[in-house]
């Protein structure tokens, strides 16, 4: 088996051109990251995905939880939630490396299938986990992003080393949390449901009753099964993706704070700039004007 640091040495020679920031490749679903220096919190909503650091080490945060890892470690997000993302350990000559695989429900759903790994019920379970990464995920992980040097192989490989991968996550200490993710009848697959329509309607007034009805369950359970798996509230989980979609009008469509808070369903603008300040610790013009500046620092933070 191959060790960590021989997908450090890729990452690192597929990335250096590339610079700072997390990269789209050739290959379908996978993503490369790299980051030269520490960077403050960003904000992002993560996909369903797979990632694996390779050097340095990185902080997320949904909602109260508070997930670290480093090379050894990986992380898997079964939900697309909104997150805080902060890299902790990087500088030039130690570059923080990270790769990250988008999971598909329905891949997925059907490497259950073909695997014939059980269908278990089980309660809801907080949407991102950090595990110990095993040395087949490290070779399974070190053939994909290999394949970025053999384009003429990649149609053909890439595919089935995505699949061994989800093969070995399945049958992992997070396996039980992805079968979840991946039954379509599962409380989990519920709340997922629901978080797909809070997230399409964000902007208008909703309760926890219609995200509720939305999910196929009673307020109470609802509640208790969502914060399972966010570790938020449904309206705080609203509430995030309001203000992530306010700063990005605030600071590419230049729109001044009123117009961005009424854009996103706030009908005051003085609840939108108390509430902006509080999560991104400043208000929103300041806020904007300060990352317009940074538009070239590094973005790795929130991409996984």
């Amino acid at each position: 088996m191959r060790p960590i640091a021989d997908l450090a040495s890729l990452l690192n020679h597929y990335t250096l051109s590339l610079g700072n920031g997390a990269h789209e490749t050739a290959i379908a679903n996978l993503h490369i990251m790299r980051a030269e220096a520490v960077t403050e919190p960003l904000h992002a909503v993560f996909k369903p995905s797979l990632c694996i650091v390779a050097q340095g080490a990185k902080r997320t945060v949904a909602g109260e939880r508070t997930f670290d890892y480093a090379p050894g470690q990986y992380l898997t997000v079964s939900i697309s939630v909104p997150v805080r993302g902060q890299i902790m350990e990087a500088a030039p000559e130690a570059p923080f490396l990270c790769m990250k695989l988008t999971l598909d429900p329905l891949v997925l759903n059907a490497v259950v299938i073909e695997a014939m790994v059980p269908r278990q019920e089980a309660e809801p379970e907080i949407g991102l986990q950090v595990s110990p990464v095993s040395p087949e995920i490290i070779d399974a992980a070190v053939r994909l992003v290999g394949l970025l040097g053999r384009p003429d192989h990649a149609g053909a490989l890439a595919p089935l080393y995505q699949r061994e991968l989800m093969v070995l996550l399945l049958s992992g200490p997070q396996g039980a949390r992805l079968r979840q993710m991946a039954m379509p009848g599962s409380r989990t697959a519920q709340i997922v449901r629901a978080l797909r329509w809070i997230t399409e309607n964000f902007r208008q007034p909703i309760s926890v009753e219609d995200a509720a009805a939305e999910a196929g369950m009673s307020a109470s359970t609802f509640y208790q099964h969502f914060k399972n798996v966010t570790s938020q509230s449904p309206l705080q989980f609203q509430k995030q993706l309001r203000l992530q979609e306010a700063r990005s009008l605030l600071v590419s469509g230049g729109m001044d704070a009123a117009s961005a808070s009424f854009a996103v369903g706030y009908s005051s603008p003085q609840q939108f700039s108390r509430e902006y300040a509080r999560m991104f610790g400043a208000p929103p013009q300041r806020d904007a004007a300060r990352l317009r500046s940074q538009v070239n620092a590094p973005t790795a933070a929130a991409a996984g």
